[in-house]
């Protein structure tokens, strides 16, 4: 098997997807019903959600080859399918899924998919990006 997609990006988007699923949503407990009341506490909260956007624009970024191997890649992380089965798992993925990076960003542990789906290639992000 040999990636369309770059094991520097795939690594990225790694690193993204572990900083989004470590997301907590803001949640203020002595939320009350006026600004007064709460002291204007919520306003102190970042709503923004930067790394979602930027996680979603690098999976957007790529082609659509590159797509479906990194849906692959984690499809094979999650045990759906074995290394063997990669054409097959393609296949599927390239038939089936149509909006990859919105089914991407609904997977729960996408980070940690990802780099077990590389492991299987014996592929990982240990290196990469490093200088020497």
């Amino acid at each position: 098997m040999e990636l369309t997609i770059s094991l520097e990006d795939v690594c990225r988007i790694v690193l993204r997807a572990r900083e989004y699923d470590a997301q907590v949503p803001a949640v203020d407990p002595d939320d009350s019903s006026s600004m007064a009341d709460d002291r204007a506490v919520g306003v102190l909260e970042d709503s923004s959600n930067t790394v979602e956007e930027e996680l979603r624009s690098m999976m957007e970024d790529l082609n659509e080859d590159e797509q479906a191997e990194l849906y692959t890649l984690m499809l094979v992380g999650a045990g759906d399918y074995d290394a063997a089965e990669w054409e097959d798992a393609l296949a599927v993925v390239n038939e089936e899924v149509s909006d990859i990076p919105e089914a991407l960003m609904r997977t729960p542990m996408l980070a940690s998919l990802l780099e077990t789906g590389l492991a299987a290639f014996g592929l990982n992000c240990d290196r990469v990006g490093t200088v020497g």
